[in-house]
């Protein structure tokens, strides 16, 4: 793996109108550092590409929706074929939520601070008494894989591949634990929107919840929220690991529909035969007593049909 570097500064950044250009470089992606599910860290190269300076907003969903008509997964009753077993009343539309628990709990149980909220959806962040009142800049939050994919298509951009996000959050400072330098926020800064306080019970002021799209500083490529406030999807499928010939295979996006979709079923989860893909950046979830992920080289599972109050997007597209 490359030593770190957080005094090498990128270029000053190409935009064009909410998209940042990113260069064709070589880095490393990965880490042998942090969570095994990171490793191995190797080297690749891809050619550049065009990336949301930060993730689609619920105004910017909002326009998609009335343009299309498009329903959510969501907002979409659940068929009960495809889960059976399942209590009626579970079988509503709705999406997992965010219940901060009145103290503390244990941390081997997330039940102890998700619930499942029947009408939760992104029009709804919290169920039917919630609205998107002062939060129209804030993150789109309740959006399944095909949501964010259909929101893709319709504005003539991709979902980045998992290499692509990386090397963009990056922001040009190669192997660096985080995304502005190798060292841990300082005290006396807000360099992000992850948990900070009592996982999940007690918060510092100003934290617990998503933030309006760039509170916090850009990284060295003008992108905001590349660490924390909401989990982002990408086109790849998900392994525990990264494929020992990674270096060769990351920068081809997956079919949906092709290989790596068994791969991509949890083995813990045997009941739950729903792929997943790899979601990148941490959240406001993210607390260091917990969850270290927001970082760069992160990486988690997310079930393809499966929406949450911390799991958002943004979009790319290739060279004009």
């Amino acid at each position: 793996m490359t030593g770190a570097s957080s005094t090498r500064q990128a270029p000053a950044p190409a935009t064009s109108g909410d998209m940042a250009w990113i260069p064709a470089a070589s880095f490393t992606m990965g880490s042998d550092r942090h969570y095994d599910e990171e490793a191995p860290a190797h080297r690749v190269s891809l050619d550049g590409f065009w990336i949301d300076r930060h993730a689609v907003t619920h105004e910017q969903y909002r326009t998609f929706v009335a343009a299309t008509g498009y329903v959510t997964v969501a907002e979409r009753p659940l068929d009960p074929r495809e889960f059976p077993g399942a209590p009626p009343e579970n079988l509503v539309a709705g999406s997992l939520v965010f219940a901060m628990p009145s103290g503390p709990v244990d941390l081997r149980h997330i039940n102890g601070w998700w619930r499942w909220a029947p009408g939760a959806c992104w029009r709804q962040p919290e169920g039917p008494r919630s609205s998107l009142d002062g939060r129209g800049v804030h993150p789109v939050v309740h959006v399944a894989y095909e949501d964010a994919q259909a929101y893709a298509d319709w504005a003539g951009k991709t979902l980045p591949t998992e290499a692509q996000w990386e090397l963009a959050a990056r922001g040009g400072v190669d192997g660096a634990a985080y995304v502005w330098g190798e060292e841990p926020e300082p005290p006396d800064q807000r360099l992000a929107n992850y948990w900070h306080g009592e996982f999940p019970w007690r918060p510092e002021p100003g934290y617990g919840a998503t933030s309006a799209v760039g509170s916090y500083p850009a990284n060295g490529h003008g992108l905001y929220d590349m660490a924390g406030n909401v989990w982002e999807w990408t086109a790849d499928w998900y392994s525990a690991r990264h494929p020992e010939d990674a270096a060769r295979r990351c920068c081809v996006p997956r079919n949906p529909r092709g290989a790596g979709r068994r791969d991509s079923l949890d083995p813990a989860q045997p009941q739950f035969a729903i792929p997943r893909k790899v979601v990148k950046g941490g959240s406001f979830l993210c607390a260091d007593s917990y969850c270290l992920r927001y970082r760069p080289a992160a990486r988690r599972p997310q079930m393809v049909d499966t929406g949450m109050s911390h799991v958002g997007f943004r979009c790319v597209r290739g060279a004009d």
